[in-house]
């Protein structure tokens, strides 16, 4: 997904919430915090659970299954049992639509 994917109109996001999205079949955990967006992949680097199910905390993720903490903004994991960090994607919002990129690859 080296292209921009448009995945939501904007009005979709309300703050604090979480839409989960697949593109070209990454699953990716798309948040609204204040006015800025971040996009994670929606997938926990301890034991594979899914993030967008989640407690957010500002910019914090917190894992369902075991309660590790992970940035937003970074990927960092920020608390045991996960120690690798998960990825994040560029998010940009045109003509009010909200779209992501993987450029993990490209």
């Amino acid at each position: 997904m080296i292209e921009w994917t448009d995945v939501a109109a904007e009005t979709e996001f309300l703050t604090g919430n979480c839409q989960r999205v697949e593109v070209d079949g990454v699953a990716i955990a798309i948040f609204k915090v204040g006015d800025h967006y971040y996009a994670i992949e929606d997938l926990c680097s301890h034991e594979s659970e899914t993030l967008s199910n989640g407690m957010l905390c500002g910019l914090e993720i917190t894992c369902p299954r075991h309660a590790a903490r992970f940035s937003l903004v970074t990927g960092e994991a920020l608390s045991p049992p996960a120690y690798e960090p998960i990825a994040v994607f560029p998010v940009r919002i045109e003509n009010g639509r909200v779209l992501v990129r993987d450029d993990r690859f490209g």
